[in-house]
């Protein structure tokens, strides 16, 4: 395979971003070992399960976590209990969650049904969605093969959907006071997958994993809140228009200083 037909995007989501799976990558170009690395990641987390975490929740932080790929290959990603088990209520799960998140094993982002500073203000606690700390292992514990994301799949194309928003929201989540949100108003029929907040300004950000430019939600959310500044950030090159940014996927660290 030559990794140089690939773009450094789509081979970061294969080898994502753990210290020593990033520098077996860098010494080897060995994707194989890179998995080997991230499994034995995994494994090392579902040990801590055990290890550090009340006996009666153990079970269900090992569902939760299972479900989280499965939740991220949804249309809607919106967290749903009853993926983790049939008839699953918050109140089953919720404790499992918050020692994931509170762990750092996982990023919860919040629904908002409003744009105002502060988004916390707006945020409604009983949606939300569940991501990752690391888009390669994400792609591990799916068991995604480095053949299908580098060389492209018809049968892939959903789920690089998935990934890409992984990869997005793990960015944005390495920002200092930065408040990650999504949108999603009372019809469910705009829907933008993250709205930050600065402290100073709300940002809308939708994500494309390809260079399809369409932004319906986007444009539905500029006619209503009007913000300052709206992104797309795709597989494009940066361009700017009359009210929206399309912010390159490697460039999404930079939203804040658009």
């Amino acid at each position: 395979m030559q990794l140089a037909q690939s773009p450094k995007i789509i081979v970061y989501y294969f080898v994502g971003g753990m210290p020593e799976a990033v520098q077996s990558f860098v010494d080897d170009k060995d994707f194989n070992e890179v998995r080997n690395i991230q499994k034995q990641i995994l494994a090392a987390y579902e040990q801590d399960f055990s290890k550090h975490a009340p006996n009666e929740i153990v079970p269900k932080i090992r569902m939760v976590w299972n479900s989280i790929a499965s939740q991220l290959a949804k249309e809607n990603k919106k967290f749903f209990y009853g993926l983790v088990r049939e008839g699953g209520r918050a109140k089953e799960f919720e404790t499992a969650i918050m020692w994931l998140v509170d762990c750092g094993l996982v990023h919860k982002v919040s629904r908002v049904n409003a744009a105002r500073i502060p988004l916390k203000a707006y945020e409604d606690l009983k949606a939300f969605k569940l991501y990752m700390v690391d888009v390669g292992l994400l792609g591990c514990m799916t068991g995604l093969r480095q053949q299908t994301l580098l060389d492209g799949n018809d049968l892939f194309t959903e789920f690089k959907g998935s990934l890409t928003e992984q990869y997005v929201c793990q960015q944005l989540k390495t920002i200092n006071d930065l408040g990650v949100y999504y949108y999603t108003n009372d019809r469910g029929s705009c829907e933008v997958d993250f709205v930050i907040d600065t402290g100073e300004q709300i940002i809308p950000i939708e994500v494309k994993a390809e260079v399809n430019l369409k932004a319906k939600s986007l444009r539905v959310y500029k006619d209503k809140y009007n913000p300052e500044i709206s992104i797309r950030t795709s597989m494009a090159d940066y361009k700017k228009e009359d009210w929206l940014v399309n912010l390159p996927l490697f460039a999404i660290e930079n939203v804040v200083s658009k």
